[in-house]
């Protein structure tokens, strides 16, 4: 009974007696580096070839090869995981009748992929847009000297790639050494990225984003002469947003710092003249003042720039006019309007532009309660002046309207003074 205890025992159980591999070897299979040769010695028995991390306990990579095959198997780099540390296992036996004998190991060799890079920087080129990046300096190597290390200078590869809306990002060039690119006949909106790749596996990194850019603009229709307004805004701008494994997408956002740029026509048909610069705040909006010295129009730029991973196209508002109003600088009644009856009081009145015409006096008329005419005043250099002698005892409310006149080829709106209230006491 104890024999066939044994006997049984020694089917199931590798002994020390029964046959194993040794002196297992890896090395690169070829310059392309796209697989991994394993080498050993045995007497041509069946093996089973496994990936063993480590730091794990089960194989991520089984593969059994039939008696007679030879000693040697290639194991391409994408069975491989990635940034570990790793040996390849050879054991005698197959899937059906289990192992025989002791594993053999190779020794241990890391698979540390490609630096990330990135800090990358867009730029408007002649020809389209310069995208440089950098590369962090390399991890440390806990393994130096392993079979697979790459002998001499270590040399990563970029791929350059783009993203657009509705389609995932592609390569648009080979494989390059060298850590800037230009992207010739591009216009945004885009996604650039960089693949970095080494012997084991790939990285994407080096991120630039192309963004277009709307403006809206808002002046008031009308506006006192040689008084400020204030343009308002918003930038809007469309980036391409790229998730993995799917088509990229175009996204609305904002962003605060964008430079503006007011332009206006001076006169009519005239080039449009920067008159007002000014950045958007948190949300894309801007509010910039500007002078208005005659009816004018508007539009506002939004210049195209460059910061650290984006580059935004520029992009024009459409136009919106302001039309002058005459303004009135001062006026009153000299020398006061407290005055006796039967004194001699002066109404005047001081407008901007200077201009020359003629305006018009106003009284209010508390029976009718309408404004009534009561003189046509010289207007000289934008003043007006009339004397009277002060009559009834009483309240008296005067007015003037001026007309409307021109400035710069275009017209300006007229003016109605407020009201200028006189007291006439006994």
């Amino acid at each position: 009974m104890a024999l066939v205890v044994v006997t049984g025992a020694s089917v199931l159980t590798a002994c020390t007696a029964d046959p194993s591999p040794s002196a297992v070897s890896v090395a690169w299979a070829g310059a392309a580096k796209h697989s991994v040769r394993v080498t050993w010695k045995d007497d041509n028995a069946p093996n089973r070839i496994t990936i063993e991390g480590v730091l794990s306990e089960g194989p991520s990579y089984v593969q059994y090869l039939p008696a007679g095959q030879g000693n040697s198997w290639d194991i391409p780099t994408s069975a491989f995981p990635p940034d570990g540390n790793y040996r390849v296992v050879v054991t005698n036996g197959t899937s059906k009748d289990g192992l025989t004998g002791s594993p053999a190991k190779s020794p241990v060799f890391d698979t540390d992929g490609p630096v990330r890079p990135n800090s990358a920087l867009a730029l408007k080129h002649r020809s389209g847009v310069l995208v440089r990046w950098t590369v962090p300096a390399a991890r440390q190597d806990f393994t130096p000297n392993d079979p697979l290390d790459v002998t001499g200078k270590r040399v990563l590869k970029y791929v350059p790639m783009i993203g657009r809306p509705g389609a995932q990002p592609v390569a648009i060039g080979p494989a390059t050494t060298t850590p800037s690119q230009v992207i010739k006949d591009i216009k945004p909106p885009f996604l650039f990225q960089v693949r970095t790749e080494n012997e084991w596996s790939s990285n994407l990194g080096a991120q630039a984003i192309g963004l277009t850019s709307t403006a809206t603009v808002w002046a008031p229709p009308l506006a006192q002469f040689g008084l400020s307004i204030r343009v308002q805004g918003r930038v809007v701008l469309q980036k391409t947003q790229c998730a993995p494994e799917a088509d990229c997408a175009l996204e609305q956002t904002t962003a605060a710092g964008i430079p503006l740029t007011v332009l206006s026509q001076l006169t009519p048909n005239a080039r449009w003249t920067p008159v007002a610069v000014g950045k958007t705040s948190a949300g894309g909006h801007y509010d910039i003042p500007v002078v208005t010295p005659s009816s004018r129009p508007y539009k506002v730029v939004a210049s195209s720039y460059a910061t650290p991973g984006v580059l935004t196209s520029a992009a024009v508002s459409p136009e919106v006019f302001t039309r002058a109003v005459v303004r009135l600088a001062r006026g009153g009644f000299l020398p006061g309007n407290n005055v006796k009856t039967g004194h001699p009081v002066t109404i005047s009145a001081t407008v901007s532009p200077s201009y020359s015409s003629v305006a018009t006096l106003e009284l209010w008329n508390r029976h009718t309660r309408q404004w009534a005419y009561v003189t046509r005043v010289p207007l000289k250099r934008g003043q007006v002046l009339y004397a009277f002698k002060a009559g009834a005892v009483g309240e008296y409310s005067y007015r003037f309207v001026f007309p409307r006149t021109a400035s710069a080829g275009r017209n300006m709106s007229g003016l109605t003074t407020p009201q200028f209230n006189l007291r006439i006491r006994p």
